[in-house]
C-alpha cells in the first residue's frame, strides 16, 4: 500500500532502508517521544523493524519528503490493530518538526482507515511531555476521551502519563468506551 500527498510519499519500508531509517530516527529526542523505540537506536534495530512481515491491515509507512531529486525520509507512521479499529503512530526527524508532515500524512493515513480498511475508530495517545503530538492529534479530527494512561516509554525505562484521543471513522462506530489495557490515571 502505498499513499502521495502534496509533499509525501508514503510506503513500506524495505530493508535497503534501513541507513536511512537509523539516520532519522536514531536521535534521543525522537526515542523519548515514542513508546516502542529503544535507546540507543541501532542499524541492526533498523534492520530488524525492516525485516518484519507487512500486515495489510495494519499498514507501517516510511515517509518520503518528495523532492525533485531522492526523496528524503522524513519520518514514519502507521496503524497498529487495536480493539475496534486501530491505534495511529507516527514520528518524524526532528529537523523536519514543525512543518506540517505529521499532519500531512496523518491525513493520508486517517483516509486508508477510513476509505481502504474500512476501520470503525481510530485511537492515539502521546506522552504528556509532548503537547505538539496532541496539536498533530486534534488537527486529524481526534477528540481527546478525557483519559490519562501510563505508558512504557522503552527508552526512558519507565512509564509515561499520556492523554488518550479517538476518532470514529464511521457514524456509529459501535465501539464501546477506548481501553487499551493501560491502567488510568485520570478520568474527565
Amino acid at each position: 500500500m502505498f499513499a502521495r500527498t502534496e509533499r509525501l510519499l508514503l510506503r513500506p519500508g524495505w530493508v535497503d532502508d534501513a541507513p536511512a531509517l537509523h539516520e532519522a530516527i536514531a536521535h534521543e529526542a525522537v526515542a523519548t517521544k515514542l513508546a516502542r523505540l529503544p535507546w540507543p537506536y541501532s542499524l541492526e534495530d533498523a534492520q530488524a523493524y525492516l525485516s518484519r512481515p507487512f500486515d495489510r491491515h495494519a499498514p507501517q509507512f516510511l515517509m518520503f519528503a518528495r523532492t525533485a531529486g531522492k526523496p528524503r525520509l522524513v519520518g514514519g507512521i502507521g496503524l497498529e490493530l487495536a480493539d475496534c479499529g486501530a491505534e495511529l503512530g507516527y514520528w518524524l526527524a526532528p529537523q523536519y518538526w514543525g512543518l506540517g508532515f505529521a499532519t500531512e500524512g496523518g491525513r493520508a493515513v486517517v483516509d486508508i482507515a477510513r476509505e481502504s480498511l474500512r476501520l470503525p475508530r481510530l485511537i492515539a495517545s502521546h506522552f504528556i511531555d509532548n503537547p505538539a503530538s496532541g496539536h498533530v492529534l486534534r488537527k486529524l479530527g481526534f477528540e481527546r476521551t478525557g483519559k490519562v494512561v501510563e505508558r512504557h516509554c522503552a527508552s526512558r525505562g519507565r512509564a509515561i502519563a499520556s492523554p488518550r484521543y479517538v476518532l470514529d471513522l464511521a457514524e456509529d462506530s459501535g465501539c464501546p468506551d477506548d481501553n487499551m489495557g493501560e491502567r488510568t490515571l485520570l478520568a474527565a
